[in-house]
């Protein structure tokens, strides 16, 4: 799928295909972080999962997704690929979909990425 095809891929668009890969449990779903002028796509199978948006905030929820997922944010133009669990990806998908400008969302952010980080290395 070409990056001029993800530009209109909202994060409601994708959720559906979002919970039907959560909805099996594994401990290895092949992922690709991409980032375009358009934000921050994760991707699997070439189909969006959620997206992070240009903006300060969305490029703040791309940062913890991929810190969630345990790896760097890619540059402009570029992807990383990984496999992770389906718990770790709840968590990053869960993440990139809070409103990081409200401050009572911090904690659960934080405990997300605890968790995260746990479930990377069990």
């Amino acid at each position: 799928m070409g990056v001029n095809r993800l530009m209109g891929i909202s994060r409601k668009s994708s959720w559906p295909y979002a919970e039907k890969i959560l909805s099996v449990p594994s401990r290895k779903v092949d992922i690709i972080l991409r980032h375009s002028k358009g934000g921050f796509t994760l991707l699997h199978k070439g189909r969006a999962l959620t997206r992070c948006y240009n903006s300060n905030v969305g490029k703040l929820g791309a940062q913890l997704v991929a810190q969630a997922m345990g790896i760097p944010l890619p540059s402009e133009g570029k992807a990383i690929k990984t496999s992770i669990s389906t718990a770790v990806l709840f968590r990053a998908i869960s993440i990139s979909s809070f409103d990081l400008r409200i401050k009572e969302i911090w904690p659960l952010v934080n405990r997300l990425l605890d968790e995260a980080e746990e479930q990377r290395r069990g």
